[in-house]
């Protein structure tokens, strides 16, 4: 176990006080050889669980052939990588980086420089959304509709307003002549798995339509097949302008993609944004042999009907538990609302090997990997109803 108190880290992390040392599929091991059943899947990065194989081996041939070179060559891998996601979305163009923050934050560049360069108008405001999390860059946890990421980083920048989330109206209030752009996450994963209506969705593209506002839904942990479909938007029949990409794309590798439209290709012209390591060989490869994976496979209709099993056995078994106010998800992005906060509760989870993540204070989120099994969700069910037995004692009604 590592001495915390020598450690040479800012504290920047409330760590677990586990170390994984290794991982295969959905099981990991600590230091002390003990396993874990993984239902955080390193916040739904590995969505094909740990070290696929497949995965590995891409990632060992383009360590012989080439690690890194600057964006100012052609790079072929990220060529197919771009050309390959482009094929299975609805976008015409790709920018890669490092980080889901990066890829948001290439979104918002683009939507303002689109209208300011391209169209010839002033518009800079982005309409995000409350308990919304889009990142930590100054710029994104600014979009981020949660204070608790702000604390401390006054002042910030100008130009983000927040809308209630899944109300049309507070959207229509908060669009002025300034109004650039919309970026929504169709499932609010960290702040407690709130899944966007479908009602809502349909009405806000018409709108940015009506309005000439660029529509931009972040994707960065619903993405690549999490939540029942390659892209969540699918789900909702709309197609943005802009979707930004990050988790699950390369199995762990950093990455970040920016899809847009045909329309923007202006706005991101010659020396207008760049990322020193976005876009190299080996994330590149990485991201290549994950799509490849997940479409020959078809992880996302996996994913769909694992989400189905699990919701339908989740709410079942733990309808007589007291403690537990709400199940609800969308595929293999599920959140477990709790009457008092989960922090202590997630302590006990990992304690008897299931390791989960919180949503927010009230909500524990299961995000397994995609080829998770009936047979893990079984036992990470029976798990969750063990510590809640010694947590409650088990009696009561909870409405689900």
């Amino acid at each position: 176990m590592i001495n915390l108190k020598k450690s040479c880290l800012f504290p920047t992390y409330n760590k677990f006080p586990l170390t994984l040392v290794r991982g295969h599929q959905t099981t990991l091991w600590d230091d002390e050889g003990k396993s874990y059943l993984d239902f955080m899947a390193g916040l739904a990065v590995c969505n094909l669980g740990h070290v696929p194989e497949r995965v590995k081996e891409r990632i060992q041939e383009q360590l012989e052939q080439l690690w890194h070179v600057s964006n100012l060559f052609h790079i072929p891998v990220q060529e197919e990588l771009a050309e390959k996601l482009v094929t299975i979305s609805c976008a015409d163009l790709v920018f890669f980086c490092n980080s889901g923050a990066e890829a948001n934050e290439a979104a918002i560049k683009c939507a303002r420089r689109y209208h300011q360069r391209v169209l010839g108008n002033n518009r800079y405001e982005i309409i995000t959304f409350e308990q919304s999390f889009h990142g930590r860059t100054m710029a994104t946890l600014t979009a981020t509709g949660q204070e608790k990421v702000k604390d401390g980083y006054l002042p910030l920048p100008e130009g983000f307003v927040h809308a209630r989330f899944n109300d049309i109206q507070s959207v229509r209030n908060s669009i002025t002549d300034k109004t650039a752009a919309v970026m929504l996450e169709l499932v609010q994963g960290e702040s407690g798995v709130h899944i966007a209506e479908p009602k809502f969705v349909f009405e806000l593209a018409k709108l940015c339509e009506k309005e000439g506002i660029l529509l931009i839904v972040d994707e960065v942990q619903t993405g690549i097949g999490r939540t029942g479909s390659l892209f969540a938007y699918e789900q909702y029949g709309i197609e943005p302008d802009i979707t930004t990409l990050a988790k699950g794309l390369a199995s762990g590798l950093p990455i970040g993609a920016m899809l847009g439209k045909e329309k923007l290709r202006e706005a991101f012209s010659a020396g207008s944004h760049a990322s020193t390591f976005g876009g190299s060989p080996l994330p590149m490869a990485a991201g290549m042999a994950t799509i490849e994976i997940l479409l020959e496979d078809g992880l996302e209709k996996k994913a769909q009907q694992m989400g189905a099993y699990a919701l339908d056995k989740l709410r079942k078994e733990l309808k007589a538990y007291p403690a537990i106010c709400a199940v609800r998800g969308l595929g293999l992005l599920i959140g477990i609302q709790f009457a008092e906060p989960v922090a202590p509760i997630i302590q006990k989870l990992h304690q008897n090997g299931l390791l989960v993540l919180a949503g927010g204070t009230h909500v524990i989120r299961f995000m397994p990997s995609l080829y998770v099994t009936c047979d893990e969700f079984d036992q990470a069910i029976d798990i969750l109803k063990k510590v809640l037995k010694e947590w409650d004692g088990g009696t009561g009604e909870a409405t689900l």
